[in-house]
């Protein structure tokens, strides 16, 4: 059964930008797209709803903007509409549950603009039991393509190629659905998927010198270290044939998505953000060992969350 994608909106710009992407993302999918506003009935109105206005007509009027200007900038797409009264993260939690994806705004990157602690994005992102997707204020369509050429008319952009998919990989947990959803969304787009995955080495037990030692041929390098730098090339093989061990199938069955294979020495975290620069689409998993929805979005997920400029989907999984 094809489900629709959701969206939430509030009337900022960053869920705009998730609306138009939302929108987009349907007409990819041949699915509908549901705009969902959640508005919260205060004791006294809340600062932001004018005087003249209701709480009430205020989110429908915030619900019905946004809802124009999808329409108008995709006019074949079937849009429907949610204004549901509740608390913002449970009434989103629910749309997403009923959904092939929910899509979100977020706000600016770093640790000052980027998302605060408890923000309603990350809240739900925590608890969804479905994929979610968090898009920045001011991306656009042609963001997700790369440069075009000059003299390329504004829309002939979606004829230009699409950014590559980056998916973060951790062969410790290996999953189906989160490799899917990315080996999807890569063909969907026609463009290549670069697996990353970090690998921690052995640590090193003395200290690094601050000044290169005159080492002229591995001979001269203390048995210590080359002990070191043996564990480190074996952690590494190790890694590069687990990543190739667990892409195969996947390969077999998306043989038309090109597919690089990238293991790093180094965090998750900062190896993610790095190589996610200049992509598309960042891919990675939010793990729900088992536990109800809703216990944390875990350490990485939450990094890239904050520093990672292109969208950002988090899939959940056992």
């Amino acid at each position: 059964m094809i489900h629709d994608i959701a969206v939430g909106v509030d009337g900022s710009p960053a869920s705009l930008a998730a609306a138009l992407w939302a929108a987009q993302e349907a007409e990819r999918r041949g699915t509908g797209l549901s705009v969902v506003h959640a508005w919260y009935r205060h004791v006294r109105s809340a600062p932001y709803v004018p005087g003249d206005s209701t709480e009430h007509d205020w989110a429908e009027r915030t619900l019905q903007e946004a809802v124009r200007t999808v329409r108008a900038a995709h006019p074949g797409l079937r849009v429907t509409e949610r204004l549901v009264c509740d608390a913002p993260v449970t009434a989103l939690v629910a749309a997403a549950a009923d959904a092939e994806m929910l899509v979100l705004g977020s706000l600016g990157l770093g640790p000052a603009s980027g998302f605060v602690t408890g923000s309603v994005s990350q809240r739900v992102v925590a608890r969804s039991a479905r994929p979610v997707v968090l898009v920045r204020a001011g991306r656009g369509a042609a963001d997700e393509h790369l440069p075009a050429a000059d003299g390329l008319a504004p829309e002939e952009i979606p004829r230009t190629p699409y950014r590559e998919v980056v998916l973060g990989l951790n062969v410790e947990h290996p999953c189906d659905e989160l490799i899917a959803w990315a080996f999807d969304a890569a063909r969907r787009r026609g463009t290549g998927l670069r697996v990353v995955h970090a690998c921690r080495t052995p640590a090193r037990h003395t200290p690094v010198p601050s000044v290169p030692l005159p080492f002229t041929d591995v001979e001269d390098v203390p048995p210590e270290g080359q002990a070191r730098g043996q564990a480190r090339g074996q952690a590494l093989g190790d890694a590069e044939r687990t990543v190739t061990a667990v892409l195969r199938p996947w390969r077999e069955k998306y043989p038309a998505v090109p597919v690089t294979e990238t293991v790093t020495e180094g965090r998750a975290a900062v190896v993610l953000v790095h190589a996610a620069r200049d992509a598309g689409l960042l891919v990675v998993g939010r793990r729900t060992n088992g536990r109800r929805i809703g216990a944390h979005s875990g350490p990485v997920t939450h990094a890239v969350l904050h520093h990672v400029g292109c969208p950002v989907a988090v899939v959940p999984h056992d």
